[in-house]
């Protein structure tokens, strides 16, 4: 649905990598995460706000179903965070190997 039937220009190209549905069924939580910077996400944040009730709607139809939970829709960072933790693991084991290498050309010297 977010690839095309919603013509608002706010929404950036997007998937949904979670829902969370609260206990009762009553309402859920859309994770979505947006192909862009800080401002697509915000905008497709705000699109995805507008939209919802027209969502809804969809979902019922498709689902054949005579509720549909209230949605709000959330921004998915694991994948920037997962790229940051990459980041941080490769300097730290950069670091080990300076530090191993380090020890070991001291270890290799030659007592005066």
């Amino acid at each position: 649905m977010l690839e095309g039937e919603l013509s608002d220009p706010r929404i950036a190209p997007s998937y949904v990598t979670d829902v969370v549905l609260a206990p009762g069924g009553k309402s859920a939580r859309v994770f979505v995460a947006v192909h862009g910077g800080d401002q697509e996400e915000e905008d497709t944040l705000a699109g995805l706000m507008t939209a919802r009730a027209f969502i809804r709607s969809q979902l019922r139809d498709r689902m054949g179903v005579r509720h549909v939970p209230e949605l709000t829709f959330a921004i998915d960072r694991s994948e920037k965070m997962t790229g940051r933790m990459d980041e941080l693991l490769g300097r730290m084991r950069k670091r080990e190997r300076r530090f191993a290498q380090t020890i070991r050309s001291e270890v290799e010297k030659p007592a005066p």
